[in-house]
């Protein structure tokens, strides 16, 4: 029995260049309620504290004024206390703050994050073959 090859090319023809191999994956934290916090969440967190608004920081992200105020308020009501505290607009417009277990919670996502994207590369490099 022999073997033939589907193309006319020659077996030094068919190499290829190597492809980097990468694996892909999110972390999210949820309750038996739902998500509690993503790569998304935990941004739109850190925009709050950056511009201490969250209207400011659903603009930075293009997303509605309205999705990021129900993403925070699901934050804040899942999680055991609130993560951003909101006081509402008025002559000077309203203001945001993330407290401190809101900047815990980013904290902690971002080291889990950080050691769950090292072992998704250290698992690729399997598939380098």
């Amino acid at each position: 029995m022999s073997l033939k090859s589907t193309t006319n090319k020659s077996p030094k023809s068919l190499k290829k260049m190597p492809t980097a191999i990468k694996a892909e994956g999110r972390i999210w934290i949820e309750t038996s309620e739902g998500k509690l916090v993503g790569k998304g969440r935990i941004e739109l967190m850190e925009k709050i504290n950056e511009f201490g608004s969250i209207r400011q920081a659903a603009a930075a992200m293009k997303m509605s004024y309205r999705q990021a105020w129900q993403l925070i308020d699901e934050v804040n009501t899942r999680g055991k206390t609130p993560m951003v505290i909101s006081q509402r607009g008025g002559k000077g417009g309203g203001q945001a703050i993330v407290t401190e277990k809101g900047h815990e919670v980013i904290a902690l996502y971002k080291a889990l994050n950080n050691r769950f994207q090292k072992f998704l590369a250290k698992e690729a490099e399997k598939f380098n073959f």
